[in-house]
């Protein structure tokens, strides 16, 4: 943020400097920050799509055009991580870094749960931060096949982006009233990747060390 300027006040200026541009430029902006956090996931994604909405209403852009370039941008480079993770992902696990990460035995429970809970988890990660990134790649890793990877995820981010334009639509003309509820989806939305960590945490914990009790059992 800029000394002495409210977080409103910052957003009219990044509005200003967005509507300023071309508009092939601004949808090519818009696309790679849709884009980016499947390679960067603090990436703010979502403001892109709000922005983008914020300017639909005000007659710069148009919002179903906003909606396709985040969309399939996003769609789009999530898949080819994906499809590197299926590629390479299990050569990783094989060194003695990766191995330390995730033994054989975690990578053989981890691909029974994509085979069956994969689409549903998929879907729901799309409206969770940063585990929108990494259930795609655990997804090419466990070896999920790719319409069962792909539909979910393209399905969920459609709804989402379509929603993120609805809330710059309906809140453009209030812009510290779009910035509250900006803050608190985000806090939301924190606490629910939180509580998902948290969880992945408590199984990456359990089987590791399950596995080594059915050792010691065995010996």
């Amino acid at each position: 943020m800029i000394a002495g300027t409210s977080v409103p006040e910052t957003l009219e200026r990044v509005l200003s400097a967005l509507a300023s541009l071309p508009v092939a430029t601004a949808y090519l902006v818009i696309a790679a920050g849709a884009a980016a956090e499947n390679l960067f996931p603090p990436v703010p994604s979502d403001t892109f799509v709000i922005v983008g909405g914020v300017l639909a209403d005000r007659g710069v852009l148009d919002g179903t055009l906003v909606v396709v370039v985040a969309w399939g941008a996003n769609v789009l480079l999530a898949g080819l991580v994906y499809l590197a993770a299926r590629r390479y992902g299990r050569a990783v696990f094989d060194t003695r870094w990766g191995g330390w990460l995730l033994r054989p035995h975690q990578l053989e429970r981890l691909a029974g749960f994509y085979d069956r809970w994969g689409t549903p988890t998929i879907f729901v990660s799309r409206f969770v931060p940063v585990f929108r990134v990494i259930v795609p790649v655990f997804a090419g890793i466990s070896g999920l096949g790719f319409w069962r990877t792909l539909l979910p995820l393209g399905a969920a981010s459609a709804m989402w982006y379509a929603a993120m334009l609805w809330l710059g639509v309906f809140a453009s003309r209030n812009v510290p009233r779009l910035v509250g509820w900006v803050e608190g989806l985000n806090r939301g939305l924190l606490a629910a990747a939180v509580v998902a960590m948290a969880a992945a945490a408590w199984w990456w914990w359990r089987t590791r060390h399950h596995a080594h009790e059915h050792r010691e059992e065995e010996r």
